[in-house]
């Protein structure tokens, strides 16, 4: 078991932790903005991962156990946060996650069942934050039109703006062999992400990273938009994809970690005012 210094503490005292609110960087900044104290970084970044629950069970992104957010821990580095097993994402407290070391114990809360870890979560996730030191957070579910686009076995074209995001920085993982349990099929999807920012998971779904938990969930509800208007414009007709020239400016426009982050603020402001619980 991963030894804990009796000092560290791993959430805010009192029974409400305050919100942390977040402080939008100007656009063109290149780095992602930090906390001034590893505990506050890490409230933030639990805070936001209940958020981006609460945001995948509006969106219906719930099917069963499947689907996962993580959020690297800033301080335990090879270690993340993730759900539980048996809470409805539309249900998803603060105090819910679990810090899960790179071996797969749950380390917080330490009376936590191990039968709470979703196997497939930890399979996944562990090979992809070992493998992507850059990345804090990563989003996988088996949303609908994400799933029935990753049933072609292809990548999206840039047929419109959001779509083009995507452009050369999504990859097709073609090696669909069941239920993902053991750490050697994370460590494939892994090798298939690469540096991109998205992979399309064959037969399976689709999953996003970013440098931020509000990237990682803000990409996932861009890449599966992206999904059902592929899906929707192929069923009309012919398609017309923007020439590459093109797709490739547009991706440099929409495409980054910063507007990631833009863009999951509105949806943080409503979430949370709405459904103040999840800083429980």
């Amino acid at each position: 078991m991963t030894a804990i210094p009796a000092a560290r503490s791993f959430a805010a005292s009192g029974p409400h932790p305050a919100k942390i609110e977040t402080v939008l960087p100007p656009f063109g900044a290149r780095e992602i903005p930090q906390q001034p104290t590893l505990e506050l970084e890490r409230l933030y970044r639990k805070q936001r991962l209940a958020a981006g629950y609460r945001l995948f069970g509006r969106h219906g992104f719930d099917m069963g156990g499947a689907g996962h957010i993580t959020a690297r821990d800033p301080e335990l580095t090879d270690h993340f946060w993730v759900n539980p097993l048996g809470v409805h994402f539309s249900r998803i407290k603060v105090s819910d996650l679990m810090l899960v070391s790179h071996a797969g114990e749950i380390v917080q809360p330490p009376e936590r069942a191990p039968a709470r870890l979703n196997r497939a979560a930890f399979a996944i996730h562990s090979q992809l934050h070992e493998a992507r030191p850059d990345v804090v957070a990563s989003a996988h579910s088996h949303s609908l039109y994400g799933k029935a686009w990753s049933a072609l076995g292809r990548l999206l074209d840039p047929l419109t703006q959001d779509s083009a995001a995507f452009y050369d920085d999504h990859a097709l993982f073609e090696e669909f062999s069941g239920v993902v349990l053991d750490t050697s099929e994370g460590q494939k999807i892994a090798k298939a992400l690469g540096p991109k920012k998205a992979v399309i998971l064959q037969n399976h779904g689709i999953l996003t990273v970013g440098q931020s938990v509000e990237a990682a969930v803000w990409r996932y509800l861009a890449l599966e938009n992206a999904c059902q208007a592929q899906l929707l414009a192929e069923a009309a007709g012919p398609t017309k994809p923007m020439p590459p020239e093109v797709a490739r400016h547009t991706a440099g426009q929409v495409g980054t970690e910063l507007g990631g982050i833009y863009a999951f603020q509105p949806y943080w402001d409503i979430v949370t005012e709405e459904e103040p619980d999840l800083f429980d």
